[in-house]
Protein backbone atom coordinates (compact mmCIF):
# COMPACT_ATOMS: atom_id res chain seq x y z
CA UNK A 1 0.00 0.00 0.00
CA UNK A 2 1.23 3.48 -0.89
CA UNK A 3 1.79 5.85 2.03
CA UNK A 4 1.61 9.63 2.20
CA UNK A 5 2.82 11.63 5.19
CA UNK A 6 1.11 14.88 6.19
CA UNK A 7 3.13 17.06 8.57
CA UNK A 8 1.25 19.76 10.45
CA UNK A 9 3.35 22.92 10.77
CA UNK A 10 0.85 25.78 10.64
CA UNK A 11 0.56 26.70 14.33
CA UNK A 12 1.66 30.08 15.61
CA UNK A 13 3.45 28.74 18.67
CA UNK A 14 2.52 31.70 20.88
CA UNK A 15 3.95 30.06 24.01
CA UNK A 16 7.44 30.25 22.48
CA UNK A 17 7.13 34.05 22.80
CA UNK A 18 9.18 34.57 19.67
CA UNK A 19 8.99 36.32 16.31
CA UNK A 20 10.49 33.19 14.78
CA UNK A 21 7.92 30.55 13.75
CA UNK A 22 7.96 27.73 16.28
CA UNK A 23 8.94 25.05 13.77
CA UNK A 24 12.06 27.03 12.80
CA UNK A 25 13.52 27.15 16.29
CA UNK A 26 16.83 25.26 16.30
CA UNK A 27 17.24 21.87 17.93
CA UNK A 28 20.81 20.52 17.95
CA UNK A 29 21.69 23.08 15.30
CA UNK A 30 18.82 22.36 12.91
CA UNK A 31 15.26 23.73 12.61
CA UNK A 32 12.59 21.62 14.30
CA UNK A 33 10.69 21.04 11.08
CA UNK A 34 13.63 19.29 9.41
CA UNK A 35 13.41 16.34 11.81
CA UNK A 36 9.81 15.58 10.84
CA UNK A 37 10.61 15.98 7.14
CA UNK A 38 13.60 13.63 7.29
CA UNK A 39 11.61 11.03 9.23
CA UNK A 40 8.82 11.21 6.64
CA UNK A 41 11.31 10.70 3.81
CA UNK A 42 12.66 7.62 5.55
CA UNK A 43 9.16 6.12 5.65
CA UNK A 44 8.11 6.59 2.03
CA UNK A 45 9.40 7.71 -1.34
CA UNK A 46 6.39 10.01 -1.76
CA UNK A 47 7.01 13.69 -1.07
CA UNK A 48 5.77 14.65 2.39
CA UNK A 49 2.98 17.20 2.48
CA UNK A 50 3.77 20.09 4.83
CA UNK A 51 0.80 22.12 6.03
CA UNK A 52 2.06 25.65 6.69
CA UNK A 53 0.34 28.71 8.05
CA UNK A 54 1.99 31.09 10.49
CA UNK A 55 5.34 32.13 9.05
CA UNK A 56 4.64 30.16 5.87
CA UNK A 57 7.26 31.91 3.72
CA UNK A 58 10.27 31.47 6.00
CA UNK A 59 9.23 27.85 6.56
CA UNK A 60 9.10 27.28 2.80
CA UNK A 61 12.51 28.89 2.36
CA UNK A 62 14.04 26.80 5.14
CA UNK A 63 12.64 23.44 4.05
CA UNK A 64 13.23 24.01 0.33
CA UNK A 65 12.52 21.44 -2.36
CA UNK A 66 11.35 17.86 -2.05
CA UNK A 67 8.22 18.78 -0.07
CA UNK A 68 4.67 19.58 -1.20
CA UNK A 69 3.42 22.67 0.61
CA UNK A 70 -0.23 23.43 1.34
CA UNK A 71 -1.33 26.45 3.31
CA UNK A 72 -3.83 26.68 6.14
CA UNK A 73 -4.70 30.37 6.04
CA UNK A 74 -6.88 30.12 9.15
CA UNK A 75 -5.72 27.94 12.03
CA UNK A 76 -8.94 26.10 12.83
CA UNK A 77 -7.60 22.93 14.44
CA UNK A 78 -5.90 19.71 13.39
CA UNK A 79 -8.86 18.40 11.41
CA UNK A 80 -9.04 21.59 9.38
CA UNK A 81 -5.27 21.45 8.81
CA UNK A 82 -5.41 17.92 7.36
CA UNK A 83 -8.35 18.95 5.18
CA UNK A 84 -6.01 21.32 3.33
CA UNK A 85 -4.02 18.31 2.07
CA UNK A 86 -7.01 16.57 0.50
CA UNK A 87 -6.75 18.39 -2.82
CA UNK A 88 -3.20 17.12 -3.46
CA UNK A 89 -3.53 13.62 -1.96
CA UNK A 90 -7.03 12.32 -2.63
CA UNK A 91 -6.87 9.28 -4.90
CA UNK A 92 -3.06 9.21 -4.80
CA UNK A 93 -2.32 6.87 -1.87
CA UNK A 94 -3.81 4.06 0.19
CA UNK A 95 -2.67 5.29 3.62
CA UNK A 96 -2.13 8.73 5.16
CA UNK A 97 0.09 9.23 8.20
CA UNK A 98 -0.50 12.49 10.09
CA UNK A 99 2.30 13.76 12.27
CA UNK A 100 3.67 17.08 13.55
CA UNK A 101 6.59 19.38 12.87
CA UNK A 102 6.98 20.05 16.58
CA UNK A 103 7.52 16.40 17.59
CA UNK A 104 11.17 15.98 16.60
CA UNK A 105 11.89 12.89 18.72
CA UNK A 106 9.51 10.53 16.94
CA UNK A 107 11.56 7.72 15.45
CA UNK A 108 11.23 6.05 12.10
CA UNK A 109 10.87 2.68 13.86
CA UNK A 110 7.89 3.79 15.94
CA UNK A 111 6.08 5.37 12.99
CA UNK A 112 6.78 2.32 10.85
CA UNK A 113 5.11 0.12 13.50
CA UNK A 114 2.12 2.47 13.46
CA UNK A 115 1.84 2.23 9.68
CA UNK A 116 2.22 -1.57 9.70
CA UNK A 117 -0.54 -1.87 12.30
CA UNK A 118 -2.86 0.12 10.04
CA UNK A 119 -1.95 -2.07 7.06
CA UNK A 120 -3.22 -5.03 9.09
CA UNK A 121 -6.26 -3.15 10.38
CA UNK A 122 -9.58 -3.70 8.61
CA UNK A 123 -10.77 -0.41 10.10
CA UNK A 124 -9.88 3.11 8.99
CA UNK A 125 -7.65 4.39 11.81
CA UNK A 126 -4.66 3.37 13.92
CA UNK A 127 -3.46 5.82 16.56
CA UNK A 128 -0.11 6.12 18.31
CA UNK A 129 -0.41 5.78 22.06
CA UNK A 130 1.99 6.28 24.94
CA UNK A 131 2.11 4.03 28.00
CA UNK A 132 3.17 6.26 30.88
CA UNK A 133 2.51 7.05 34.53
CA UNK A 134 2.92 10.74 33.72
CA UNK A 135 -0.15 11.83 31.71
CA UNK A 136 1.52 14.88 30.14
CA UNK A 137 -1.95 16.38 29.76
CA UNK A 138 -2.80 13.87 27.00
CA UNK A 139 -6.21 12.33 26.47
CA UNK A 140 -6.87 8.83 27.84
CA UNK A 141 -7.38 5.93 25.46
CA UNK A 142 -10.48 3.82 26.18
CA UNK A 143 -10.55 0.27 24.78
CA UNK A 144 -13.31 -2.34 24.67
CA UNK A 145 -13.06 -6.01 25.63
CA UNK A 146 -11.57 -6.92 22.25
CA UNK A 147 -8.78 -4.38 22.63
CA UNK A 148 -10.13 -1.99 20.02
CA UNK A 149 -10.02 1.74 20.73
CA UNK A 150 -13.50 3.11 21.26
CA UNK A 151 -12.84 6.59 22.62
CA UNK A 152 -10.25 9.20 23.51
CA UNK A 153 -11.25 11.23 26.56
CA UNK A 154 -9.56 14.55 27.07
CA UNK A 155 -7.99 15.05 30.48
CA UNK A 156 -10.16 18.06 31.35
CA UNK A 157 -13.37 16.03 31.16
CA UNK A 158 -12.13 12.58 32.25
CA UNK A 159 -13.61 10.79 35.28
CA UNK A 160 -11.32 9.68 38.13
CA UNK A 161 -11.40 6.13 36.73
CA UNK A 162 -10.45 7.37 33.28
CA UNK A 163 -7.68 9.57 34.69
CA UNK A 164 -6.09 6.42 36.14
CA UNK A 165 -5.62 4.94 32.64
CA UNK A 166 -1.94 4.79 31.67
CA UNK A 167 -2.47 4.65 27.90
CA UNK A 168 -2.41 8.12 26.40
CA UNK A 169 -3.19 9.51 22.97
CA UNK A 170 0.03 10.85 21.41
CA UNK A 171 -1.92 12.58 18.63
CA UNK A 172 -0.30 10.80 15.67
CA UNK A 173 -2.61 8.89 13.32
CA UNK A 174 -2.48 6.56 10.34
CA UNK A 175 -5.65 6.53 8.21
CA UNK A 176 -7.17 4.58 5.39
CA UNK A 177 -6.92 7.34 2.79
CA UNK A 178 -10.29 6.88 1.10
CA UNK A 179 -12.14 6.84 4.42
CA UNK A 180 -10.22 9.88 5.68
CA UNK A 181 -10.97 12.06 2.66
CA UNK A 182 -14.68 11.23 2.69
CA UNK A 183 -14.98 12.02 6.42
CA UNK A 184 -12.53 14.86 7.04
CA UNK A 185 -15.01 17.62 6.28
CA UNK A 186 -17.70 15.98 8.46
CA UNK A 187 -15.83 16.68 11.71
CA UNK A 188 -18.09 18.69 14.02
CA UNK A 189 -17.11 22.14 15.22
CA UNK A 190 -15.77 22.05 18.78
CA UNK A 191 -16.58 24.90 21.10
CA UNK A 192 -15.53 27.20 22.68
CA UNK A 193 -12.43 27.51 20.46
CA UNK A 194 -14.31 26.95 17.23
CA UNK A 195 -11.88 24.32 15.88
CA UNK A 196 -12.07 20.93 14.18
CA UNK A 197 -10.12 18.11 15.83
CA UNK A 198 -8.81 14.86 14.35
CA UNK A 199 -9.72 12.98 17.53
CA UNK A 200 -13.39 13.26 16.53
CA UNK A 201 -12.68 10.92 13.61
CA UNK A 202 -12.20 8.12 16.15
CA UNK A 203 -15.76 8.49 17.41
CA UNK A 204 -17.06 8.67 13.85
CA UNK A 205 -15.33 5.38 12.94
CA UNK A 206 -16.62 3.63 16.07
CA UNK A 207 -20.15 4.89 15.38
CA UNK A 208 -19.95 3.24 11.95
CA UNK A 209 -18.94 -0.06 13.58
CA UNK A 210 -15.39 0.17 12.26
CA UNK A 211 -12.32 -0.87 14.21
CA UNK A 212 -9.81 1.65 15.55
CA UNK A 213 -6.44 0.14 16.44
CA UNK A 214 -3.48 1.48 18.41
CA UNK A 215 0.28 1.07 18.32
CA UNK A 216 1.86 1.79 21.69
CA UNK A 217 5.24 3.14 22.74
CA UNK A 218 6.65 3.41 26.26
CA UNK A 219 9.21 6.06 25.32
CA UNK A 220 7.70 9.29 26.61
CA UNK A 221 10.40 11.33 24.88
CA UNK A 222 9.01 10.39 21.48
CA UNK A 223 5.67 11.98 22.31
CA UNK A 224 7.22 15.25 23.45
CA UNK A 225 5.70 18.18 21.57
CA UNK A 226 7.56 21.48 21.57
CA UNK A 227 5.31 24.28 22.81
CA UNK A 228 7.67 26.27 25.03
CA UNK A 229 11.40 26.86 25.29
CA UNK A 230 11.34 24.58 28.31
CA UNK A 231 10.14 21.77 26.03
CA UNK A 232 12.83 22.73 23.53
CA UNK A 233 15.52 22.32 26.18
CA UNK A 234 14.06 18.96 27.22
CA UNK A 235 14.16 17.79 23.61
CA UNK A 236 17.74 19.03 23.24
CA UNK A 237 18.79 16.98 26.26
CA UNK A 238 17.02 13.87 24.99
CA UNK A 239 18.42 14.19 21.48
CA UNK A 240 21.94 14.80 22.77
CA UNK A 241 21.71 11.64 24.88
CA UNK A 242 20.54 9.61 21.87
CA UNK A 243 23.35 10.90 19.67
CA UNK A 244 26.04 10.37 22.29
CA UNK A 245 24.83 6.85 23.06
CA UNK A 246 24.91 6.04 19.35
CA UNK A 247 28.56 7.07 19.04
CA UNK A 248 29.64 5.35 22.24
CA UNK A 249 28.05 2.10 21.01
CA UNK A 250 29.90 2.64 17.71
CA UNK A 251 33.28 2.66 19.46
CA UNK A 252 33.83 6.31 20.40
CA UNK A 253 34.86 7.23 23.95
CA UNK A 254 32.89 10.19 25.31
CA UNK A 255 34.37 11.05 28.68
CA UNK A 256 31.38 13.06 29.93
CA UNK A 257 28.27 12.71 27.74
CA UNK A 258 26.39 15.38 29.69
CA UNK A 259 28.83 18.07 28.59
CA UNK A 260 29.44 16.83 25.04
CA UNK A 261 27.36 18.33 22.23
CA UNK A 262 27.28 16.46 18.92
CA UNK A 263 24.90 17.50 16.16
CA UNK A 264 23.13 14.94 13.95
CA UNK A 265 25.23 15.56 10.83
CA UNK A 266 28.55 14.72 12.53
CA UNK A 267 30.45 11.46 11.91
CA UNK A 268 33.20 10.06 14.17
CA UNK A 269 35.64 7.18 13.68
CA UNK A 270 36.36 4.35 16.12
CA UNK A 271 38.70 4.76 19.07
CA UNK A 272 38.40 8.53 19.02
CA UNK A 273 38.09 10.16 22.43
CA UNK A 274 35.89 13.20 23.02
CA UNK A 275 36.69 15.19 26.15
CA UNK A 276 34.19 17.40 28.06
CA UNK A 277 32.84 20.76 26.90
CA UNK A 278 33.32 19.87 23.25
CA UNK A 279 30.87 20.98 20.55
CA UNK A 280 30.86 19.11 17.22
CA UNK A 281 28.55 20.90 14.81
CA UNK A 282 27.31 20.91 11.23
CA UNK A 283 28.76 18.54 8.65
CA UNK A 284 31.87 17.68 10.63
CA UNK A 285 33.69 14.38 10.07
CA UNK A 286 36.33 13.08 12.49
CA UNK A 287 38.55 10.10 11.77
CA UNK A 288 39.81 7.24 13.91
CA UNK A 289 42.11 7.42 16.93
CA UNK A 290 41.70 11.16 17.44
CA UNK A 291 41.64 13.09 20.70
CA UNK A 292 39.19 15.99 20.63
CA UNK A 293 38.88 18.51 23.46
CA UNK A 294 38.34 19.43 26.13
CA UNK A 295 36.82 22.86 25.49
CA UNK A 296 36.78 22.71 21.70
CA UNK A 297 34.28 23.91 19.08
CA UNK A 298 34.42 22.28 15.64
CA UNK A 299 32.04 23.40 12.88
CA UNK A 300 31.81 21.97 9.35
CA UNK A 301 35.33 20.54 9.44
CA UNK A 302 37.06 17.45 8.09
CA UNK A 303 39.53 15.87 10.51
CA UNK A 304 41.64 12.85 9.55
CA UNK A 305 42.93 9.92 11.59
CA UNK A 306 45.16 10.34 14.63
CA UNK A 307 44.58 14.07 15.04
CA UNK A 308 44.48 16.08 18.27
CA UNK A 309 42.45 19.20 19.00
CA UNK A 310 42.99 20.78 22.41
CA UNK A 311 40.87 23.73 23.59
CA UNK A 312 40.56 25.20 20.10
CA UNK A 313 37.99 26.55 17.63
CA UNK A 314 37.79 25.17 14.07
CA UNK A 315 35.43 26.43 11.37
CA UNK A 316 35.20 25.05 7.81
CA UNK A 317 38.77 23.77 8.06
CA UNK A 318 40.69 20.57 7.31
CA UNK A 319 43.13 18.63 9.46
CA UNK A 320 44.95 15.81 7.69
CA UNK A 321 46.14 12.62 9.38
CA UNK A 322 48.40 13.07 12.38
CA UNK A 323 48.11 16.85 12.63
CA UNK A 324 47.41 18.64 15.89
CA UNK A 325 46.32 22.02 17.21
CA UNK A 326 46.12 23.81 20.54
CA UNK A 327 45.62 24.85 23.11
CA UNK A 328 43.75 28.01 22.12
CA UNK A 329 44.22 27.72 18.36
CA UNK A 330 41.78 29.00 15.75
CA UNK A 331 41.34 27.53 12.27
CA UNK A 332 39.04 29.71 10.20
CA UNK A 333 37.40 29.06 6.85
CA UNK A 334 39.77 27.54 4.32
CA UNK A 335 42.51 26.62 6.79
CA UNK A 336 44.31 23.31 6.31
CA UNK A 337 46.80 21.47 8.49
CA UNK A 338 48.54 18.93 6.29
CA UNK A 339 49.75 15.52 7.46
CA UNK A 340 51.79 15.77 10.65
CA UNK A 341 51.56 19.57 10.85
CA UNK A 342 51.57 21.21 14.27
CA UNK A 343 49.85 24.45 15.29
CA UNK A 344 50.39 25.45 18.90
CA UNK A 345 48.78 27.84 21.33
CA UNK A 346 47.26 31.15 20.29
CA UNK A 347 47.77 30.59 16.58
CA UNK A 348 45.25 31.55 13.91
CA UNK A 349 44.91 30.52 10.27
CA UNK A 350 42.45 31.65 7.61
CA UNK A 351 42.43 30.48 3.98
CA UNK A 352 45.92 29.12 4.55
CA UNK A 353 47.77 25.80 4.40
CA UNK A 354 50.41 24.55 6.82
CA UNK A 355 52.32 21.93 4.85
CA UNK A 356 53.24 18.37 5.87
CA UNK A 357 55.34 18.34 9.03
CA UNK A 358 55.40 22.13 9.23
CA UNK A 359 55.26 23.79 12.64
CA UNK A 360 53.63 26.98 13.83
CA UNK A 361 54.31 26.94 17.53
CA UNK A 362 52.57 29.94 19.04
CA UNK A 363 51.21 33.48 18.76
CA UNK A 364 51.14 33.65 14.96
CA UNK A 365 48.67 34.49 12.18
CA UNK A 366 48.64 33.02 8.69
CA UNK A 367 46.08 34.48 6.28
CA UNK A 368 45.93 33.70 2.55
CA UNK A 369 49.18 31.76 2.82
CA UNK A 370 50.76 28.51 1.69
CA UNK A 371 53.47 27.05 3.90
CA UNK A 372 55.62 24.25 2.51
CA UNK A 373 56.62 20.96 4.08
CA UNK A 374 58.86 21.07 7.13
CA UNK A 375 58.83 24.86 7.43
CA UNK A 376 59.00 26.49 10.86
CA UNK A 377 56.90 29.54 11.70
CA UNK A 378 58.37 31.44 14.65
CA UNK A 379 56.38 33.01 17.47
CA UNK A 380 54.65 36.26 16.58
CA UNK A 381 54.81 35.76 12.80
CA UNK A 382 52.11 37.62 10.88
CA UNK A 383 51.19 37.57 7.22
CA UNK A 384 50.07 41.09 6.35
CA UNK A 385 47.58 39.95 3.75
CA UNK A 386 45.12 42.85 3.50
CA UNK A 387 46.00 46.26 2.05
CA UNK A 388 42.65 47.80 2.95
CA UNK A 389 41.08 46.89 -0.40
CA UNK A 390 42.30 43.46 -1.51
CA UNK A 391 43.73 40.28 -0.02
CA UNK A 392 47.20 39.15 -1.11
CA UNK A 393 48.99 35.83 -0.86
CA UNK A 394 52.11 34.75 1.00
CA UNK A 395 54.07 31.66 -0.08
CA UNK A 396 56.61 30.08 2.28
CA UNK A 397 58.47 27.26 0.59
CA UNK A 398 59.52 23.92 2.06
CA UNK A 399 62.10 23.97 4.83
CA UNK A 400 61.97 27.74 5.36
CA UNK A 401 62.61 29.14 8.83
CA UNK A 402 60.60 32.22 9.79
CA UNK A 403 62.07 34.03 12.78
CA UNK A 404 60.04 35.34 15.68
CA UNK A 405 57.99 38.51 15.11
CA UNK A 406 58.50 38.41 11.34
CA UNK A 407 55.98 40.42 9.32
CA UNK A 408 55.45 39.13 5.80
CA UNK A 409 53.91 41.91 3.71
CA UNK A 410 51.99 40.17 0.94
CA UNK A 411 52.25 39.48 -1.90
CA UNK A 412 55.58 37.90 -1.03
CA UNK A 413 57.44 34.61 -1.39
CA UNK A 414 60.03 33.07 0.93
CA UNK A 415 62.11 30.51 -0.94
CA UNK A 416 63.05 26.96 -0.03
CA UNK A 417 65.28 26.72 3.01
CA UNK A 418 65.34 30.52 3.39
CA UNK A 419 65.47 32.22 6.80
CA UNK A 420 64.17 35.46 8.24
CA UNK A 421 65.68 37.06 11.31
CA UNK A 422 63.71 38.01 14.38
CA UNK A 423 61.62 41.14 13.86
CA UNK A 424 62.12 41.21 10.09
CA UNK A 425 59.62 43.07 7.93
CA UNK A 426 59.71 41.23 4.62
CA UNK A 427 58.45 43.32 1.70
CA UNK A 428 60.19 41.53 -1.21
CA UNK A 429 60.61 37.94 -2.28
CA UNK A 430 63.37 35.99 -0.51
CA UNK A 431 65.53 33.71 -2.71
CA UNK A 432 65.95 30.02 -1.92
CA UNK A 433 68.39 29.47 0.95
CA UNK A 434 68.85 33.18 1.67
CA UNK A 435 68.91 34.90 5.05
CA UNK A 436 67.06 38.21 5.45
CA UNK A 437 66.58 40.50 8.42
CA UNK A 438 65.98 44.10 9.27
CA UNK A 439 63.27 46.71 8.67
CA UNK A 440 62.71 46.49 5.80
CA UNK A 441 64.34 43.09 5.51
CA UNK A 442 67.32 42.83 3.20
CA UNK A 443 69.16 39.79 1.92
CA UNK A 444 72.17 39.39 4.20
CA UNK A 445 73.36 36.07 2.84
CA UNK A 446 72.52 34.30 -0.40
CA UNK A 447 72.05 30.59 -0.29
CA UNK A 448 74.92 29.99 -2.75
CA UNK A 449 77.41 32.31 -1.02
CA UNK A 450 79.61 31.71 1.98
CA UNK A 451 78.66 32.50 5.52
CA UNK A 452 78.69 36.22 6.23
CA UNK A 453 78.73 37.37 2.58
CA UNK A 454 76.06 39.91 1.67
CA UNK A 455 74.18 40.05 -1.58
CA UNK A 456 73.31 43.73 -1.27
CA UNK A 457 74.09 46.73 0.90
Amino acid sequence: MELAVVILAAGQGTRMKSRLPKVLHPLAGRPLVTYAVETARALTDAEPVLVVGHGAEPVRETVGEGVTFVEQTEQLGTGHAVLQARAVLQGQTDLVLVTYADMPLLTVETLRRLVERQRENAGPITILTLISDDPHGFGRVIRDESGAVVQVVEEAVATPEQLAIRELNAGVYCFNADWLWTHIDCIPLSLPKGEYYLTDLIGMAVAEGLRVEAAATEDAEEALGINTRVHLAEAETALRRRINEHWMLAGVTIVDPQTTYIEPGVTIGRDTTIWPNTHLRGNTSIGKNCVIGPNSIIVDCRIGDGCQVLASVLEQAVMEDGSDIGPFGHLRKGARLCEGAHMGNFGEMKNATLGPGAKMGHFSYLGDADVGAGANIGAGTITCNFDGVRKHKTVIEAGAFIGSDTMLVAPVRVGKGAKTGAGAVVTHDVPDGALVYGVPARVRRQGSKGVGEQADK
